[in-house]
């Protein structure tokens, strides 16, 4: 998992050469909402392209996370089928719905069904190199996500400056974001953490989550401000050493978000002496998206190697996999 981390600029790299040589045919209706169907580490690069077109794009992105499509789909949606290994069956029920709706439908995977569906029924499709864990490669995943909608002309083009924009400086921050992921785990070390961010970035911390969990085979949750202050925040009402919080903090967050988030803080140490910043780099939203992912990344990695766990390993999911095989729909 290591290698797989430390090649992520490369992969993205990479993944921006797929993406300028995919053949996406132009829909001949409207294009009204988009859906992008996928679950995991194929799921998430979803969750992240909804963020970084939030300021552009005029229709609704949704992300769908489940075994059936919502029901607004139909021949003026864009579905965008993301399954790593072309064979996850809740993205493969959601496909078999699309095809009855008449929707611009694109397949991204590296194989599996998922592609065999787009050559059957003549669908687009970008296939991805293949062999790796699915959480290893948001690189391909979200990347070509942002080519299929400039292909059909729903974005411009101005994330691939910010995208090489953010590769140069993983590349420049690498011992900086190493020392940073590091530190932060030998805090965490046998707790659980709680992560918080502005909402606009939540996608981030999702990722974080997720990591944490399948890498370093650890509990954690995660909420958004302001919306955690809503609710979340009376729940921190008695001390627990266990907790770790985590705020992930960006210099242009809403300013208000940044005096709750310091309010926030200072609350959470009554309850707990493990309370930690991370600040983002870069100047675009993609830039500071990647950074605090690849920390995050390193961060799970490292929590595995403090515990001795492999962070490979999921042996859990595939036994619930096999299990599911042997019931019947």
């Amino acid at each position: 998992m290591n290698q797989l981390i430390a090649s992520f600029p490369e992969q993205l790299k990479e993944a921006m050469e797929i993406g300028k040589k995919a053949n996406i045919k132009q829909h001949d209706k409207e294009i009204r909402n988009v859906v992008v169907s996928g679950l995991g580490g194929s799921g998430i690069g979803g969750s992240l392209v909804a963020a970084i077109c939030a300021d552009q794009l005029k229709v609704p992105f949704i992300v769908n996370k489940g075994y059936t499509c919502p029901e607004f789909i139909d021949e003026h949606s864009l579905v965008i089928i993301s399954s790593y290994s072309g064979n996850t069956e809740e993205t493969l029920n959601v496909l078999k719905e699309v095809l009855k709706k008449n929707a611009k439908m694109v397949c991204v995977s590296s194989g599996g069904k998922v592609i065999e569906q787009a050559h059957t029924h003549q669908k687009d499709f970008i296939q991805i190199p293949g062999g790796k864990p699915p959480r290893a490669c948001l690189g391909y995943s979200f990347v070509q996500q942002l080519y299929i909608l400039k292909a059909l002309n729903l974005i411009n083009g101005d994330f691939e400056q910010q995208l090489l924009d953010g590769i140069h400086l993983l590349e420049q921050e690498k011992s900086f974001i190493h020392t940073e992921a590091g530190n932060l785990a030998n805090h965490l070390n046998g707790k659980i953490p709680v992560l918080y961010i502005e909402d606009r970035m939540e996608a981030i911390a999702i990722r974080w989550r997720q990591q944490i969990n399948e890498n370093s085979k650890m509990l954690s949750w995660h909420h958004v401000v302001p919306e955690m202050n809503h609710n979340e925040l009376v729940g921190w009402r008695n001390e627990n050493q266990d907790l770790a919080v985590i705020f992930l903090r960006n210099s242009d967050d809403f300013n208000r978000n940044k005096q709750r988030m310091d309010l926030n803080m200072k609350l959470m140490h009554q309850y707990t002496s493990s309370v930690f910043e991370v600040f983002s780099k870069g100047s675009s939203f993609i830039e500071k998206a990647l950074f605090l992912i690849n920390v995050g990344d390193w961060l799970s990695v490292y929590l595995a190697s403090n515990s001795e766990m492999d962070a490979v390993e999921v042996k859990v999911i595939d036994k619930l996999k096999s299990s599911l095989a042997e019931m019947e729909w």
